[in-house]
């Protein structure tokens, strides 16, 4: 999988005429569409359609961001599979409601966004959902403003120098969840299968649901 370089993202942010949406400006910083088809958007939420009809699906700074295809791929979860509740919503039990999950960063939090087209992130170690952005657009604007924070890249960087690029289908997970004083360093991360991490985690956020300080709970090691 190319790695998409910060030269590409000066490069564009230098040459791009004003007239250019957020969501053009991130799609031509990506890998490429990730599903090459026609575009299954009549099974999308209202509002996702227009960033996968301008790339159906996507990887961006070095990996950290992912963007799920419309359709499943031999390499890829199409949007539908990923947010099967078999796949790892389960195990969230009903924190994520109706949201889609359309992307993710490289820790594995997840953008969702909901009927109303507005932009979450859920923390998937405590099942919580905070507002990003109202609607795709300005969530893409917020990610070519803040993307060290909102994509993980400075950690996903560094892993990657020292350990070799991101597998398909792998996140950067915690050795020691972060909502349980572990460190945001490469020391502390692992490459882990992303529908493994967010069952872990969703066992870890139902545990930690309504616990009072200086509770036990249990951590599982995942491959």
């Amino acid at each position: 999988l190319p790695l998409c370089s910060l030269d590409r993202i000066c490069f564009f942010g230098h040459s791009a005429g004003v007239s250019a949406s957020a969501v053009e400006r991130l799609v031509a910083i990506g890998s490429g569409p990730l599903f090459p088809g026609p575009l299954r958007s009549g099974e999308l939420p209202a509002g996702l359609g227009v960033l996968l009809r301008a790339c159906d699906g996507f990887y961006a700074f070095e990996s950290a961001l992912h963007v799920f295809p419309s359709t499943a791929t031999a390499s890829e979860l199409g949007v539908a599979e990923w947010n099967a509740p078999q796949c790892w919503r389960e195990t969230f039990d009903a924190l994520t409601g109706d949201l889609c999950c359309f992307a993710e960063d490289v820790f594995g939090v997840q953008f969702t966004i909901g009927l109303d087209g507005v932009v979450g992130a859920l923390d998937p170690e405590i099942g919580v959902v905070k507002h990003v952005a109202d609607d795709i657009e300005a969530w893409a604007q917020r990610v070519l403003d803040d993307y060290s924070v909102l994509t993980g890249w400075p950690l996903a960087h560094e892993w990657q120098i020292a350990n070799g690029p991101l597998r398909a289908g792998r996140r950067l997970i915690p050795k020691v969840p972060f909502v349980l004083g572990g460190d945001f360093s490469i020391e502390n991360l692992y490459d882990a299968d992303a529908v493994s991490a967010m069952r872990y985690r969703g066992e870890l956020a139902a545990q930690m649901r309504d616990l009072p300080d200086g509770s036990s709970v249990t951590l599982r090691i995942i491959g």
